[in-house]
């Protein structure tokens, strides 16, 4: 049955960050500079990764695919909350919620498998250095990536599979600055205590056991490195925080949101501005602050592009 046939909601409002005219301008300013930074940052690091051979390696091919889903996911919700920021009547459609819907947790799923590929990426390089390269080939990269992707479209699907039947008669207003399953499961006018239930398993106990899982290796692999060289040890040890500071940003406020009866919580918006907003923009930072290969391969192309564009003599 479509959801047209039983339901008066045709659209949303949503309630976005604040109904203080000079506060959604400030907030316009701020998140105007932080979502050109997570743009120019992801697509600065894929281009890097592309144009550099020395980065043609299988790390570097999951942080490329990293940074270019972070510069997706900050599309799919800050240039709404732009717009909705100067706006004085942020709608919605029925069609374009469901739509949201679908790429931030396609995207948002696609993330978690990779860090979880990642971090098993990291595991194989260092407890066997010598079986990497066959362990962790591109045909197994290859696959694995892919893997990830079919992952976020099936979460993605039973998300949208659970909701677009939910008959919605009113009210229509969203307290949050996107469309997402905890505010629009309380829009619906049925018992949604076993949708609920179906909801936090889905989202918020397989990201907690995914996080499990991740601190686990990345546990298992700090005490593995006791018996490596200091140098070797140190290069790890720098991977491995920045890969541990990347998955508590996204983790942790995913837990919070997810793993939990939707209800409504003083700090929910912010924690959504944090991960759906700011973090995207912290990862390339993140990776690069502490990464010599990156920075190098970056210098590296500001010097053939200054060369590109600097003056001939004739």
């Amino acid at each position: 049955m479509s959801p047209m046939n039983h339901s008066q909601v045709t659209g949303f409002v949503l309630l976005g960050l604040s109904q203080v005219w000079e506060l959604r301008f400030l907030f316009f300013i701020v998140f105007s500079i932080v979502y050109l930074l997570t743009v120019t940052g992801n697509l600065l690091i894929v281009v890097i990764v592309t144009s550099d051979p020395r980065l043609h390696t299988t790390m570097y091919f999951l942080l490329g695919n990293l940074s270019f889903l972070d510069f997706c996911y900050s599309c799919i919700t800050a240039p709404r909350m732009l717009a909705d920021l100067l706006s004085g009547n942020p709608i919605i459609s029925f069609g374009g919620c469901l739509t949201q819907l679908f790429f931030f947790h396609f995207i948002g799923g696609i993330k978690i498998f990779l860090l979880t590929v990642m971090a098993y990426d990291r595991y194989v390089a260092i407890s066997q250095p010598l079986r990497y390269m066959l362990v962790m080939n591109r045909t197994v990269c290859g696959i694995l990536m892919a893997a990830s992707w079919v992952g976020g479209f099936i979460h993605s699907i039973v998300q949208i599979g659970l909701t677009v039947h939910l008959p919605f008669c009113g009210p229509n207003k969203l307290d949050n600055f996107y469309c997402d399953v905890p505010q629009l499961i309380k829009l619906a006018c049925t018992d949604t205590f076993v949708l609920e239930l179906l909801m936090v398993s889905n989202n918020g106990l397989v990201t907690l056991m995914c996080f499990l899982v991740l601190l686990g290796s990345y546990t298992a692999l700090l005490i593995m490195l006791r018996s490596h060289s200091w140098e070797a040890r140190s290069k790890a040890l720098s991977t491995c925080a920045s890969h541990l500071a990347v998955v508590t940003l996204i983790f942790v406020p995913c837990i919070y949101i997810y793993a939990r009866p939707f209800q409504t919580f003083p700090m929910d918006k912010a924690v959504s501005v944090l991960y759906t907003v700011v973090t995207p923009m912290l990862n390339p930072a993140i990776y690069t602050l502490r990464n010599k290969d990156v920075i190098l391969a970056m210098k590296k192309l500001w010097k053939k592009q200054s060369g590109l564009f600097a003056p001939r003599e004739h």
